[in-house]
């Protein structure tokens, strides 16, 4: 731990960080507001800015890089941010209200934090004499699937760069962590037959036979965690999947004909995730396709992937990793492994090896009252300043 006296960040940081939680980023708006503030500030610091847009040109990825040449540290972060609808906040999630040592507001730690602490320093990165590039990424989307990045990364090869490491800045409490779980979202839609409810059998019961389906899922993840694969580290060292939104029906006195319902899994490293959307599909085909049918020749069952994250397995002996814990010093160990997904995975399999490292915790992130310490900015302060020290030239 640092000094509490020596522990608050820079005004810089707090303004930068404070100007973030500002814009309403929410995924399901534009972050376009955000790009151009950051993209102001990182290129009136001297960056060489590349755009990548959505396909409605309504939100945008960007790509910063400081100095020259092959290789160099990406520091990467997603600006959107996950709805506050329904929250009870004590401030308002969008205004950054500091208070008992913290920083609150809709972002705080996930992950504006990072990118404030990033952004703040962006003068310095303009000014440095730097041995290899620095480059910085924004991307949009990584709360409902991380559906911006692929295009962040494409963009990045055909521009002909090559990082040699990226660190990612999501929560860890400012630990180096090498590897998380991969996770993949999907959408079930079950069609029935809809009917007057007092002629329940000239129907056929959309929402029953979701039932079905559910009660498979939650089998398999009994089954996971009785007698899948372990890895210790881990908070929750097995697969899990569940069920998260389910909505069906448009009347109390009317059999559903549609049924929709999201599922998740989050998979160990090296265990292949196809195994359980195969073996849920091998259920449904054999056993509750048939029954709808013998009921009503056009009832069907359709799966269909909304997100897909991949597992981070990342080596301790990469150089990002041995940089990263360098420039954390003396007393601060390894992190371990993480249930939750991140954008450095998708670095990792596009060949630049990456790591996670941020202030902030995630038991804040996605709460009413989200915040991040200032001990945790002060932190990774000396995090990035170390890092610009040590791609300098002397």
């Amino acid at each position: 731990m640092t000094d509490a006296a020596n522990a608050r960040p820079s005004q810089a940081t707090l303004d930068c960080l404070t100007q973030l939680i500002g814009f309403d980023t929410t995924s399901r708006n534009s972050n376009l507001a955000l790009i151009e503030w950051a993209a102001d500030r990182l290129e009136s610091a001297g960056a060489t800015l590349r755009y990548d847009y959505n396909a409605e040109r309504s939100k945008a990825n960007l790509f910063a890089s400081f100095g020259n040449g092959p290789g160099g540290v990406v520091l990467s972060g997603h600006t959107d941010v996950v709805p506050v609808d329904g929250q009870a906040w004590t401030s308002d999630p969008f205004a950054a209200q500091i208070r008992d040592g913290r920083l609150y507001g809709r972002g705080a730690c996930d992950m504006k934090a990072f990118i404030g602490v990033v952004l703040a320093q962006a003068q310095r990165f303009g000014t440095a004499k730097l041995r290899e590039p620095l480059h910085v990424a924004l991307s949009y989307d990584e709360e409902v699937g991380c559906l911006g990045v692929p295009g962040l990364i494409a963009a990045m090869k055909d521009a002909g760069l090559t990082p040699s490491g990226c660190i990612v800045g999501e929560p860890t409490g400012m630990r180096v962590i090498a590897a998380h779980k991969g996770g993949r979202i999907y959408r079930c839609h079950v069609r029935g037959c809809a009917a007057h409810s007092s002629l329940t059998p000239k129907g056929l019961n959309a929402i029953e036979y979701a039932s079905r389906i559910i009660s498979r899922i939650q089998d398999l993840a009994e089954e996971e965690e009785s007698h899948g694969e372990r890895i210790d580290g881990f908070d929750v060292p097995f697969s899990t999947i569940s069920t998260n939104t389910i909505e069906g029906g448009n009347g109390r006195n009317i059999i559903p004909a549609d049924c929709e319902f999201y599922f998740e899994y989050r998979f160990l490293p090296g265990v292949s995730p196809d195994r359980f959307i195969d073996a849920l599909k091998h259920y449904v085909d054999g056993t509750v396709l048939p029954k709808m049918r013998a009921r009503n020749r056009l009832a069907e069952v359709s799966f269909e992937c909304v997100g897909n994250i991949p597992a981070l397995d990342a080596s301790e002996a990469d150089e990002i990793h041995r940089l990263a814990m360098a420039l954390l010093g003396d007393g601060h160990g390894r992190g371990g492994k993480v249930a939750y997904g991140t954008e450095a995975s998708f670095f990792q399999n596009a060949g630049v090896p990456a790591i996670v490292c941020g202030p902030g915790s995630i038991d804040q992130a996605h709460k009413a009252d989200e915040y991040v310490s200032l001990d945790q900015l002060y932190q990774c302060e000396r995090f990035i300043g170390n890092l610009i020290e040590r791609v300098s030239m002397t």
